[in-house]
């Protein structure tokens, strides 16, 4: 369990322990938290809404989820979410294939027991970003330093995502 970006993840099956067919990540999503947009180049990504609300951008698409939504986002597409709700969201990201796992490990923090997770920091987003890299993800930096720029989001205009 990690830290990262403001939100707690939980990996529960990775790679090696699915034939490298998938990875399940659960994440827990405080309100206004979300990570910057991103792409992946090896993986497809779903979401799977557990609780709350969360928007979930997808090329030039915006889902507004809710507990029992889910959203598949092709590989290659710039993408993100949101939590837009008041309360903490829980979602399952399914990566396909596996291997994304390590990403969480390698460039979130350890959970410290009886904590908070500490709000998003700026100031990590090299580390984090060289971390993604090595994993076939870019993670989009924005100089404000939150979660989403609406015009970053307008211009990606790749892939499409689909949601049931």
């Amino acid at each position: 369990m990690v830290w990262l970006n403001g939100d707690v993840y939980t990996v529960k099956i990775g790679g090696g322990e699915s034939r490298g067919a998938m990875a399940l990540v659960e994440a827990s999503v405080p309100p206004g938290g979300g990570p910057p947009l991103h792409t992946h180049d090896v993986e497809d990504e779903a979401f799977y809404v557990v609780d709350g609300e969360l928007e979930i951008y997808a090329g030039e698409r915006t889902f507004h989820a809710r507990a029992g939504d889910f959203v598949f986002i092709p590989r290659g597409t710039v993408h993100g979410f949101r939590n837009t709700g008041t309360h903490p969201a829980r979602q399952l990201l399914i990566f396909t294939p596996g291997g994304y796992e390590h990403f969480f490990s390698e460039a979130g923090r350890p959970v410290v027991a009886g904590q908070p997770a500490p709000p998003r920091d700026p100031a990590d987003d090299a580390r984090v970003n060289a971390v993604g890299e090595k994993y076939g993800s870019v993670q989009l930096q924005f100089a404000d330093g939150t979660a989403f720029d609406e015009g970053a989001r307008e211009r990606s205009g790749t892939g499409q995502g689909g949601r049931t």
